[in-house]
């Protein structure tokens, strides 16, 4: 959803096709739920559940080739592979390694085809492990490195942390925050510890399936652990106020970090919220994970061994305690985050393919 709002606003007619049953939620609520504001084409296509994605991928690229698109941004494999073979101009943006049986062979299928025309890789450390294992199909599809992004907008102008926390109706306090997911390798336990270690501080939680943050509820009252906040889901567009009413954002990711499919994502995540925690504008402590390193540096932010309790626990009393050394992360993380707009982003993917 960020990147098609990215490429409306440069201009582009874009329909996307999703996989799944159409909600009928308003343009309105769909906007908000994913914090866009360019308005462009969704169109749901259902799938069969086996063999799967093909049926999805299939009548998703006919529908494409019926409007007549002049290029086919492609994420699924299946997809990405019958466009090419079909001819049709296609820019295939890549996550992550190719995965199981089907993966490997149907990218390869992607870039020996005719119609390959760019790979959009998200990590250097994809890229590199592309390159090893790909370096005689990658010519002639350009292969460029854009790591996620922000919208920057909405981060303009925020309050101070104390004037979000009266907004927010949350306790005039030291306030620590992490949003996103509640999958393993998050750093879940180690956020538990440094409440217990930092009882002065408010800790918020944003994020999680519904299922997994009454699981923690639930066990944060056994733990009987008061200052950590659930807030559970929240939509796109109301994160920057949440992100504004911390001193510090936490990211503490640990060497196996679970993804959406239950994959290891470790090495080559690009996690969006790096992007909007540079964007907020706060102190950020973070794992200090290669790929990690990509974006965030010493400057920016504080980098901590993701094993390491005792250092994390130290750091946070540190920057709670520092004022100055908090503006001063949050001066650069700001600058910082400027160069990662979606937008820029999406002149970056299509540069030199619009001709």
């Amino acid at each position: 959803m960020k990147a098609c709002s990215a490429l409306a606003e440069l201009g582009h007619n874009v329909r996307l096709w999703t996989l799944g049953s159409n909600p009928e939620m308003p343009w309105e609520d769909l906007a908000k739920h994913y914090g866009v504001k360019n308005r462009f084409t969704v169109k749901w296509i259902a799938d069969f559940p086996w063999p799967r994605g093909w049926m999805y991928s299939l009548r998703a690229v006919r529908a494409a080739r019926r409007w007549r698109a002049d290029l086919y941004y492609v994420w699924p494999y299946q997809a990405a592979a019958l466009a090419s073979r079909m001819g049709l101009p296609t820019l295939m943006e890549l996550h992550d390694r190719p995965h199981g049986r089907m993966g490997p062979l149907l990218f390869r299928r992607f870039l020996s085809g005719g119609g390959a025309r760019r790979v959009v890789i998200t990590t250097k450390a994809l890229l590199d492990w592309v390159k090893e294992f790909y370096a005689e199909l990658l010519d002639p599809p350009s292969t460029i490195v854009a790591p996620n992004g922000v919208d920057l907008e909405p981060y303009h102008n925020l309050p101070t942390a104390e004037e979000a926390r009266k907004l927010l109706d949350l306790p005039d306090r030291p306030t620590a925050g992490y949003t996103g997911h509640l999958y393993r390798g998050r750093g879940l336990d180690l956020m538990v510890e440094l409440a217990h270690r930092h009882p002065e501080v408010n800790f918020l939680w944003v994020g999680g399936e519904e299922t997994a943050v009454e699981r923690w509820r639930a066990r944060l009252e056994e733990l009987e652990l008061e200052n950590i906040s659930l807030l559970g889901f929240l939509s796109n567009e109301e994160l920057p106020m949440v992100h504004a009413s911390c001193d510090v954002l936490l990211m503490p990711y640990q060497g196996h970090i679970e993804g959406s499919s239950g994959g290891d994502t470790a090495a080559f995540a690009s996690p969006m919220k790096v992007f909007e925690y540079l964007a907020a504008g706060r102190a950020i402590l973070a794992s200090d994970l290669p790929v990690i390193r990509e974006i965030l540096n010493e400057s920016n932010s504080m980098l901590l061994p993701a094993d390491d309790t005792a250092a994390w626990i130290e750091a946070l009393g540190t920057l709670m305690s520092d004022p100055g050394q908090r503006s001063w992360l949050a001066a650069h993380a700001q600058e910082d985050a400027s160069q990662y707009s979606w937008i820029t982003r999406a002149e970056r993917a299509l540069g030199g393919l619009e001709g």
